[in-house]
């Protein structure tokens, strides 16, 4: 009997501050590079989380995964750590990291793809969404 590759994504939300600067840039520059994201007071953003998994649906459950299991890991190594904190000060799998959306979907995907793994399916994209119009998709 063949299998069928299933998709299935969770979305969660969090709230955090961010702004995009670089310490060894003056002001002046962070602000041709970064504009009003470079506020020395920082801003914030509403996020929108969806991660996908893959796996085949268990022949007893006909799940590929336990959604309650995916969404408590989900919370336990990402939406605790973030929501409503600021990202470049509270966020330890953040440091050393430019909080760029597209560096924060990249430090997401390695928080989750291991304990992902260990439920019998496979991490298959980040999908980040910081504004209405700005969203980012990563796939390790």
């Amino acid at each position: 009997m063949i299998m069928s590759l299933v998709h299935i994504t969770r979305r969660e939300r969090f709230s955090a501050a961010h702004k995009l600067s670089r310490a060894d840039w003056s002001p002046e520059r962070n602000l041709e590079v970064f504009g009003k994201c470079s506020s020395p007071n920082w801003h914030g953003h509403n996020y929108e989380l969806w991660v996908t998994v893959k796996g085949e649906p268990s022949t007893d459950t006909g799940f590929v995964v336990d959604l309650s299991e995916l969404g408590r890991i989900i919370h336990d190594r990402v939406i605790r750590h973030v929501d409503h904190k600021n990202i470049d000060v509270d966020v330890e799998f953040m440091k050393g990291r430019l909080s760029s959306t597209e560096n924060l979907a990249i430090a997401i995907w390695e928080q989750l793809s291991g304990p992902i793994s260990g439920i019998g399916c496979a991490l298959h994209r980040i999908r980040l969404k910081e504004t209405e119009n700005n969203e980012v998709e990563y796939y390790g």
